[in-house]
């Protein structure tokens, strides 16, 4: 039986966190789905996050990589869980909010684990945006 696992993210500035996240979250598995927040939802909930690349593009490069095998567009984490069939949700330590613990509430009800994956040490999307700015 091939097993699923799911993560999610706005990717919005791919870099080796990324990478190193795509690739443990498909060592958990067979079969690694990424789902791409769409850009109107991420500026909803992050108005100043001043995204630089579409939805489209932001799908693009996360399929570009090569331990993904699908990549789908979502709105919100409670709802993109019940939209795909998963078997593991991988998410980083700093994914709390409210969408979240909604999300892992239907996971633990419907029978998919829950993983928390460590963030790779000293790289972040926001952290690279403002080394940009510096430059």
């Amino acid at each position: 039986m091939i097993k699923r696992v799911l993560t999610v993210g706005v990717y919005d500035f791919i870099h080796i966190g990324h990478v190193n996240l795509f690739c443990r979250a498909k060592g958990l598995g067979d079969h690694l789905i990424v789902a791409v927040q769409e850009s109107d939802y991420v500026s909803k909930f992050k108005p100043s996050a001043n995204l630089v690349y579409s939805t489209e593009e932001r799908m693009y490069m996360a399929k570009a990589i090569r331990f993904v095998d699908e990549v789908v567009s979502y709105t919100t984490v409670d709802t993109i869980v019940k939209e795909v069939a998963f078997d593991i949700l991988v998410a980083g330590p700093d994914q709390t909010h409210q969408g979240f613990q909604e999300a892992f509430e239907w996971c633990r009800k419907n029978g998919k684990q829950i993983v928390i994956l460590p963030r790779t040490e000293g790289i972040s999307s926001s952290w690279l945006k403002d080394q940009i700015e510096k430059m």
